[in-house]
């Protein structure tokens, strides 16, 4: 499927109208890190879908007025993001010709603490995009579920890259690979569920609040850095190649392996920025610490919990839903919360 494919249509009538929608988070395996123009991925990723941290929007569309964006966010209003929204709607006006024909009045909830390790740019602007498609379906006629899934994923991607793989759930790929049939770096597609064993389809996902404050850098920032990174092509094709044995893995159930790559990605992404000009230290020692406590534990029970990485200094735990978790858990409680702000973490499944 081509850009061009995605135009909006010129034939509709416009009202006023309110739509609601609510998107999860992600949060990604294998790593997009880099990008080209127009939000086009560096390498492609692949990501578990949460269940419970989701952010829910009310859009309020009121036709026939000057366009501007007003938001707010659990009910304080954000002028700067508004800015930003307006922006982005300018941006995808050829997609949705309707877009810039009124006003909005834009309300947002997270279910999950600002700055906790998880990104709320991929649900707010899932949120958004499926609110658009809701107004859109209004405004020029219904489509298939699955054609308006695919053009929101779309559209989310031009708002925030990873944001194109929160449309669906379980496991989700963004960028084309020959290892994943339909994929593209347009939008995101489910992995094929009959090529998951059940062992992947449930996992707890609790995330250490090691650090809750602003990150050192952004997300656009650091993507941006990757651009004069020497190691960069290197660690795109090294994303494209982790495909092969992801797939192996999935399909055979090799957990094991699974932990393997799954750690190994999230360091590399830490080692990147690492080796960038200018470079940046993002983990903390509460992250070091943790990090050696699950390796020694893992060692010692040879319990499957392990740990994944966004571009901060919080720490993904993840650990299957099989009847092992009390110990793990009781593990997490007693030894890792102490290396996180006000015993901080947030606990969420992605169950598929």
């Amino acid at each position: 499927m081509t850009t061009q494919e995605f135009i909006g249509k010129e034939n509709f009538t416009i009202h006023t109208r309110t739509v609601s929608e609510s998107c999860p988070s992600n949060i990604a395996l294998i790593k997009y890190w880099g990008k080209y123009k127009d939000q086009i991925p560096a390498n492609p990723s692949i990501s578990y879908t949460l269940n419970h941290c989701k952010t829910n929007t009310v859009m309020e569309f009121i036709a026939d007025e000057p366009f501007s964006v007003q938001t707010f966010l659990a009910g304080n209003e954000e002028v700067k993001f508004a800015e930003k929204i307006e922006k982005y709607f300018k941006n995808i006006e050829q997609y949705l010709p309707w877009i810039l024909k009124g006003r909005y009045l834009v309300r947002t909830e997270n279910t999950f603490p600002h700055s906790s390790g998880i990104a709320s740019s991929a649900s707010g602007f899932g949120a958004i995009a499926k609110c658009l498609m809701a107004l859109d379906e209004t405004f020029t006629g219904k489509t298939s579920e699955e054609q308006s899934l695919r053009k929101a994923s779309f559209l989310a991607r031009l708002g925030s890259g990873s944001a194109c793989r929160s449309l669906y759930n379980g496991l989700v790929v963004w960028g084309d690979t020959e290892e994943v049939e339909g994929s593209s770096d347009l939008f995101a597609v489910r992995y094929p569920n009959a090529e998951i064993l059940d062992i992947f389809r449930n996992f707890n996902d609790w995330v250490l609040l090691i650090h809750e404050g602003q990150k050192s850098v952004s997300s656009t920032v650091g993507h941006g850095l990757m651009n004069t990174n020497p190691y960069a092509e290197r660690r795109f094709q090294e994303a494209r190649e982790n495909f092969v044995p992801m797939k192996e893995i999935l399909k055979t159930g090799d957990m094991e392996g699974f932990i393997r790559l799954v750690e190994h990605e999230a360091l590399t992404l830490h080692a990147m920025m690492m080796m960038s000009d200018p470079a940046f230290i993002l983990m903390k020692t509460g992250t070091l610490e943790v990090i050696n406590k699950v390796w020694d534990f893992r060692k010692e029970t040879g319990l499957p919990l392990f740990f994944t990485l966004d571009a901060g200094a919080n720490v993904h735990l993840l650990f299957p839903a099989d009847g092992s978790e009390e110990k793990v858990k009781t593990f997490i409680e007693a030894e890792l919360l102490q290396h996180t702000q006000k015993n901080g973490v947030v606990k969420d499944v992605m169950k598929f």
